[in-house]
């Protein structure tokens, strides 16, 4: 009987100590995140897109143009290049885009991806109770308007939600760096 109840204890320390924990982030690192975030100098690299998943990007993925691992609702960006950086009040990106569109396509169809550059509109940065940042801000290429939402946090991980003109809504998550202006 004592063996029974031996082993109920050692099961029970083995299932309590094998808890998961959460990587804390020293005050330096939150410090450092605060004016990376306040001087407006950083670059955005993402590790996936998230497209809204309609019938037509349902068909995409049934005739097996995705790359392995992706599907319609989320597509792996690993190795492919793609970025959003903000520099002071200028703004550049290069984002690729899958999803559907509406009108306003250049011809040759050159503006695919989500690219913009020059100068951000309406720039808020609001930070959030769990240290992280909220950013809203407008940006223009020569045929869109975009609006755009993200979300950074203390250790690096970023959530970009872009709304265009003439394209359904698309989300990205990946990291944030900052700009070293060497």
């Amino acid at each position: 009987m004592k063996s029974v109840y031996l082993l109920i204890g050692l099961f029970i320390i083995a299932i309590t100590s094998c808890k998961s924990s959460k990587p804390t982030i020293n005050q330096t690192e939150i410090d450092a995140f605060n004016a990376m975030v306040a001087n407006k100098h950083f670059r955005i690299e993402s590790d996936w897109a998230y497209p809204q998943v309609t019938n037509a990007m349902q068909q995409v993925l049934s005739s097996g143009l995705l790359q392995p691992g992706s599907a319609a609702g989320s597509i792996n960006l690993i190795g492919n290049s793609n970025f959003l950086r903000i520099s002071g009040d200028s703004i550049s990106s290069y984002l690729p885009y899958f999803g559907e569109r509406q009108m306003n396509v250049a011809y040759g169809g050159s503006d695919s991806a989500i690219q913009f550059k020059g100068l951000v509109e309406n720039y808020k940065a609001i930070q959030n109770n769990d240290n992280s940042y909220t950013i809203n801000f407008e940006a223009k290429n020569n045929s869109e308007n975009f609006n755009v939402f993200i979300k950074l946090s203390p250790n690096l991980n970023s959530n970009i939600t872009i709304n265009g003109t003439s394209r359904n809504t698309i989300r990205y998550s990946g990291n944030v760096k900052p700009i070293n202006n060497k």
